[in-house]
């Protein structure tokens, strides 16, 4: 079954033919339009009985009937009328999920924009939209908790059980009291089969209790008053200000520039309520101020009544960042993933009802249903974490680029290194360029050295360090200084590898090596998450011997507490991390110079600000510079900058060690030399060239089965079929590459195959793609979907 074919509505029998007495019945009938979660285009027609005509509206969720078997299926009423050019008899609506709508008209026509753009349906996008515990009402009912029963924890050592159910009870056992499932699961990584089985075996005790929500999200912030902005910074925001107050073609304000205080919320909708809608590109060194910049913005658009939505990255929402806006405004919502239904239901209240002045949180809070909005921010915007992996594979900046059109209010896209696709757009005029090329106080780039390691006698041995970068962790301690390293590589060894035939070890279900961590004792595939204990035996030549290959955060995290004792380490990934607040807390004891040395992946290179910090050290800056994706030199680049701004934002300086067995590369080159216009105008000659974005639009299709040649020949069908389009349509600008086996061409257990469009903009490959469905049959047991602007080309 495709995610993407509108063909599946052929499964069902048409309604036979009213008769004229019947239409005329009819036609004074009140008629929903109704969209499904499924992978069907079709917008459906119900008629609404009497006795929900005075209810029902657009954006509630109804029950219908659906198929042969009338089965009641929940779906998205997206629209109220009267008549419908239709003669088939139309079935009744079941019933009214909600009382409220959870969307509103807007916000309607906004997930239709995402579905048209993105090559999805409408009802796959709305689904995605609206919270899981919006659409359960979580927090307003009774749900059942656990706890461990009697004296189990006392006993826990003595307990022969799954790892799982040990996880549970370990989780738990440390618990001040009942915790709800899904609480339990995120610590325990793990499903409910694990709760059940404990349940069955009563070392676990069900309570049912009714869910509440507490208020506090990061703890109470010191209230602090604006910082002293510098000549660049003012200038910037100036320009901001003029945008929102209107004075650069929009008419937000009222009379000289100001909104009258008792016209502020009567106006907001009035026709003198229209500010221009600008896209605003910040471009701004580490420590440059930016963040102020967003604070200093928000503060004119509150003001007026309004609200404030401000993306981050999941992994920059700190506690640093949210102390930074809390400390400044009176209600703010923070929205992450480690919220509970509950949590996110109640925040999802207040934002509608207006209660809540600023929004922060990561890609879904682009969709928070505030009334007036006022701004969008979005920080880091180069991060690939605001592309949705899934159906409907949205990025979050496109959308908060449509909203604030259709809303004409200002977005505001900060970045140290903008991508090449926001970059492109301010050279053509279509959004403007903002520029802070210094850090605040005058202070300096930190300096950043290349450290050739392919001769290095320590790296030749197996070392993570090499000589350079412990002599500079030994100065850097000496002078009471900390320091973060940054590794992109979890686990303890990411190959197994068999020195007597070359061989690797994979997951049997996916296309990948398995990766050895020592803490579980388990190798673990970091795709499917399938772990095993580590074989004795090579499984291709059977031979004994097989060896630890290559250095992740756990081996880094032993190495360096070997060399540097006396020293606290903390190491954060996600698996050290997976406690709640675990996070938090070793930011904090960093933050209080209880930790001299901070290691990691992606997640402390951006969102820190620590002035002790006075040395980086990036242990392989080759991790991503060789995969098989275009963007290969662009995030190199990006992820060198953002890590070498963690250091020199205080009085003692700070400098950057980057080890690297390609020291002649051009990304890495300008990365320590901060030359982002050098290394942007370069890899744009070479997109231009290649016919790669931001010069062409791309879309990715993907195939997967678990019988390689039906996917195969599915993918060839497919290809033939695209083609042919693309001759019908005499389209000569589009180019199709494929099929080919993905670069992981099997994930999860099914095989993989994909194709690439590329073509001068989205509504080419839209319009190819529509016409390329009419006449393609997938495979029953063939699954395909299509990613347009793919950011993991996997």
């Amino acid at each position: 079954m495709s995610d993407s074919t509108p063909h599946q509505a052929k499964l069902f029998d048409p309604e036979p033919a009213l008769a004229p007495w019947e239409q005329a019945a009819e036609a004074d009938r009140h008629i929903a339009d109704v969209v499904l979660n499924r992978p069907l285009e079709t917008i459906y027609h119900y008629l609404v009985p009497n006795e929900l005509r005075e209810l029902i509206r657009p954006g509630q969720r109804v029950k219908v009937p659906f198929g042969r078997g009338d089965r009641l299926t929940v779906g998205y009423c997206v629209g109220v009328g009267t008549n419908v050019s239709t003669s088939r008899k139309l079935k009744s609506i079941a019933e009214l999920v909600d009382r409220e709508p959870l969307l509103s008209a807007e916000m309607l026509d906004l997930t239709r924009w995402i579905a048209e753009r993105y090559l999805c349906t409408w009802g796959q996008v709305l689904e995605t939209v609206v919270p899981a515990g919006v659409k359960k009402q979580a927090g307003t009912r009774m749900i059942t908790m656990y706890q461990p029963a009697g004296d189990v924890c006392s006993r826990l050592d003595a307990l022969k059980l799954p790892a799982k159910q040990l996880a549970v009870l370990h989780v738990l056992c440390k618990a001040d009291g009942p915790l709800p499932v899904d609480e339990i699961t995120l610590a325990a990584n793990c499903g409910t089969s694990p709760l059940e089985g404990l349940r069955k075996k009563g070392l676990i005790e069900p309570i049912r209790m009714r869910s509440t929500v507490s208020a506090d999200d990061g703890g109470p912030a010191v209230r602090e008053s604006d910082l002293s902005l510098n000549s660049d910074q003012q200038q910037v925001l100036d320009r901001i200000l003029d945008c929102i107050r209107g004075t650069a073609g929009g008419q937000w304000a009222v009379g000289s520039g100001q909104w009258a205080s008792e016209m502020q919320l009567s106006t907001l909708n009035s026709p003198l309520s229209t500010p221009t809608h600008e896209t605003f590109l910040l471009h701004g060194v580490t420590g440059s101020g930016k963040t102020e910049i967003y604070i200093r913005a928000i503060q004119e658009v509150v003001s007026y009544g309004r609200e404030a939505i401000v993306l981050v990255p999941e992994i920059s929402l700190t506690p640093q960042t949210i102390r930074r806006f809390r400390s400044r405004f009176d209600s703010v919502a923070v929205l992450h993933s480690h919220l509970s239904d509950a949590e996110r239901h109640w925040h999802w209240q207040r934002i509608a009802n207006g209660e809540v002045k600023v929004v922060v949180g990561a890609r879904s809070a682009v969709f928070a249903p505030t009334p007036h909005l006022g701004i969008i921010v979005i920080d880091e915007e180069h991060e690939a974490s605001f592309k949705q992996g899934s159906t409907p594979r949205y990025h979050a900046r496109e959308v908060a680029r449509e909203r604030a059109r259709r809303e004409r209010i200002p977005l505001i896209l900060g970045t140290a290194t903008p991508t090449l696709e926001s970059l492109l757009r301010t050279e053509r005029g279509e959004d403007v360029m903002l520029s802070l090329p210094g850090r605040v106080n005058n202070r300096p780039m930190p300096p950043v050295v290349t450290v050739d390691v392919r001769n290095d006698p320590q790296i030749g041995r197996g070392h993570a360090i090499g000589r350079a970068l412990q002599h500079g962790i030994q100065r850097a301690l000496a002078d009471d200084g900390q320091v973060i390293l940054f590794l992109n590589l979890r686990g303890f060894s990411p190959v197994l590898w068999c020195w007597k035939c070359g061989g690797g070890v994979k997951c049997p279900n996916c296309d990948i090596t398995l990766t050895w961590h020592k803490d579980r004792g388990r190798i673990v595939c970091h795709s499917c998450e399938y772990e095993s204990p580590p074989p004795e035996r090579c499984p291709h030549c059977e031979q004994p011997g097989l060896r630890y290959f290559g250095t992740g955060t756990q081996k880094l995290e032993q190495e360096v507490i070997a060399k540097f004792p006396g020293h606290t380490v903390v190491r954060m990934d996600s698996d050290s991390m997976r406690k709640p607040g675990s996070h938090d807390k070793a930011l904090e004891a960093f933050r209080k110079g209880e930790v001299s040395i901070l290691l990691g992946t992606q997640m402390i290179a951006k969102g820190l600000d620590f002035p002790n910090v006075t040395l980086v050290g990036v242990v392989d800056a080759d991790t991503q510079l060789h995969q098989p994706d275009y963007r290969a030199a662009e995030r190199t680049f990006q992820l060198i900058a953002q890590v070498a701004g963690r250091t020199g934002r205080g009085e003692k300086g700070g400098r950057v060690l980057v080890q690297t067995t390609s020291p002649d590369e051009p990304a890495i080159q300008f990365a320590a030399s901060h030359d982002y216009n050098g290394f942007a105008s370069r890899e744009l000659a070479h997109r231009r060239e290649a016919g790669y974005p931001p010069y062409t639009t791309l879309a990715r299709v993907i195939l997967r089965g678990e019988s390689y040649e039906e996917v195969h020949e599915t993918a060839k069908v497919m290809s033939k079929l695209l083609r042919t389009s693309k001759a019908a349509e005499s389209h000569p600008n589009i180019r199709i590459l494929g099929p080919a086996p993905a670069p992981i061409a099997r994930l999860r257990g099914q095989h993989r195959f994909h194709l690439q469009i590329a073509a001068p903009d989205v509504q080419t490959i839209a319009s190819l793609w529509s016409e390329t469905l009419r006449t393609f049959e997938p495979q029953a047991d063939v699954e395909f979907t299509v990613d347009i602007d793919p950011l993991d080309m996997r």
